[in-house]
């Protein structure tokens, strides 16, 4: 499968880099470890290296909402044949909710 395009959405972004910022106040070094781990695992999304889940969360889910963890992040995406949209990013002792 060739890689598709990947899309951020806004509020995937703020959350993105406010997860980041906050692990960069006790440690920059992690802080760059898991920014480097979780875009790598969303390359492999957009490569078809990843096992789909969908996501148990989403209301009336159509099938193409699905979602990985990775480090304590949950990360919530919308996959098409030609492209990824990044939906949203969360850490996992964060309450779900229903979107």
């Amino acid at each position: 499968m060739a890689n598709r395009k990947i899309t951020w959405t806004k509020r995937a972004t703020l959350q993105f880099s406010a997860a980041i910022d906050y692990i960069r106040k006790d440690s920059d070094q992690n802080a760059d470890t898991v920014k480097l781990r979780i875009l790598n695992k969303i390359g492999e999304i957009a490569e078809g290296m990843v096992v789909h889940r969908k996501d148990p969360y989403k209301k009336d889910n159509d099938g193409n909402y699905l979602y990985i963890e990775i480090l304590k992040y949950r990360i919530v995406y919308y996959a098409t044949s030609e492209e990824i949209f990044i939906i949203r990013i969360k850490h996992t002792s964060r309450e779900p909710k229903k979107y």
